[in-house]
């Protein structure tokens, strides 16, 4: 089930997915939404395991709800990569009705880059981390529009 508004999801601990060509980026929250934590990043192969995997790291963690990072071009339009968000999300719903909203993630990788950079973190070992780091700004940025009480996907 498709949301157009984080603030509809239900309560509990959610999961963000930054939907990537050759990646998944995985952070989730807890129940009360207070602690945004990166998970992990799946390595694409196929869909059938792309989802599986990441239905079960949902399953294990109890997820309420899923946000989905949306790639906008910076002037709010969609592109290539929106439009591969947008089929990932109907092809996972296909498998199971979820909750899920869409997020927009545009900067969302530069920003988890610049700060894993400031943090100390090797330029080596950013691909490791980034994809994971992205998603949990993806979930802070849901988050935040809960708590606002808008919309702001």
């Amino acid at each position: 089930m498709l949301f157009l508004d984080p603030a509809h999801l239900p309560k509990g601990p959610l999961m963000a997915v930054d939907p990537g060509s050759r990646t998944l980026g995985v952070a989730v929250c807890n129940a009360a939404r207070t602690v945004v934590t990166p998970l992990t990043t799946i390595q694409r192969t196929k869909f059938t395991q792309d989802s599986e995997a990441l239905l079960k790291l949902y399953d294990e963690r109890g997820c309420a709800g899923l946000v989905v990072g949306l790639p906008l071009h910076m002037d709010g339009g969609d592109g290539r990569r929106a439009q591969s968000s947008r089929s990932f999300v109907t092809n996972l719903l296909r498998l199971r009705d979820l909750p899920v909203v869409y997020q927009d993630e545009r900067l969302s990788t530069f920003e988890a880059s610049e700060r894993l950079l400031q943090a100390g973190v090797r330029h080596a070992d950013l691909k490791d981390m980034i994809d994971a780091e992205a998603a949990a700004d993806i979930l802070r940025g849901a988050l935040d529009a809960i708590a606002r009480g808008g919309t702001d996907s």
